[in-house]
């Protein structure tokens, strides 16, 4: 359990908006150390300039988290200036929809990229210096919190790219708090399943780098971006909720962390179909109209 936060240090990913930010916001407030990640330059720039105005220590880095020699390099630069951090706040994520066939590789580079890659070298890279200084200080405490999805829990359709990456989230998570507890009790992780709330990843083809241009939309990715753009926009629960949630959540060591904990039932009846045996249950089982319209669309294209 996570009992003192002031003067500790965070890394954030994703941290120029969204959970990211709100995440800093409380991380500023509770005087920590703050390493502040993002792509989206003008954005970074001006968070960087909020949370300096709070007065405490603000580095800030555009950094691709897909990029296994920059988080390497970035990591290198956070020991050197703040010593090994105590949190480390795998958030930065992007959303993409459409039928599975219809993805382009790009598409699964892209998605992959950040969403996996970069929790997994957020893990990689920092993992190491957090247990060395738990070792080397028995009242050195740590804390992990990659951001997956309810999508991590579920398969919607019409998104199987997104769940993909989502899933090998909570699963990554799952395994790290497993081996975390092999080898120590000062560092501990949680996983983030947030469903629809208001930031801004429904647009976080905003950021997708040149590289990896997305090709001509099909019928099912203009239908996947606007089935998003609705649910994300008509969210009840925002982005500083969640934050507040992770921080309870770090402090009493809880490692599951719901946004929209009523949607746990969905999540039962696909985990008693495995249990089962049994096919995938109808997704549109409560909105018969959503799942009409969708195929209808679909079909008609």
């Amino acid at each position: 359990m996570i009992s003192n936060f002031s003067g500790k240090t965070a890394v954030l990913t994703g941290a120029a908006s969204g959970f990211g930010l709100e995440c800093a916001r409380i991380a500023a407030a509770r005087g920590m150390n703050l390493v502040l990640l993002d792509v989206q330059t003008d954005a970074l720039a001006q968070a960087e300039a909020e949370l300096s105005a709070t007065g405490v220590p603000v580095m800030a880095r555009r950094v691709d988290v897909s990029n296994a020699a920059a988080m390497d390099a970035l990591a290198a630069e956070v020991v050197e200036r703040f010593g090994a951090p105590h949190f480390v706040f795998n958030n930065a994520g992007v959303g993409s929809g459409g039928l599975l066939w219809e993805n382009s590789v790009a598409d699964w580079e892209w998605v992959l990229g950040v969403n996996l890659w970069g929790v997994v070298h957020g893990v990689r890279c920092f993992t190491p210096h957090m247990l060395a200084a738990a070792k080397a200080d028995p009242s050195w405490q740590g804390h992990i919190v990659n951001t997956a999805s309810m999508a991590g829990l579920l398969t919607s359709p019409n998104m199987g790219i997104y769940n993909v990456s989502k899933h090998a989230v909570v699963a990554l998570t799952e395994t790290l708090y497993q081996d975390l507890a092999l080898v120590t009790e000062q560092v501990g992780a949680s996983v983030l399943c947030p469903y629809f709330v208001p930031t801004g990843i429904s647009q976080s083809h905003r950021n997708r780098p040149v590289e990896l241009a997305a090709s001509k939309p099909t019928q099912s990715q203009l239908i996947g971006q606007a089935m998003s753009d609705k649910a994300v926009s008509s969210g009840k629960v925002f982005a500083a909720d969640v934050a507040a949630m992770v921080f309870d959540a770090m402090e009493a060591n809880r490692f599951y962390i719901y946004s929209h904990p009523q949607a746990l039932g969905n999540v039962a009846e696909r985990m008693q179909n495995l249990v089962q045996g049994s096919n995938p249950g109808d997704p549109f089982a409560e909105r018969p109209d959503v799942g009409t319209k969708l195929r209808q669309s679909l079909r008609n294209a």
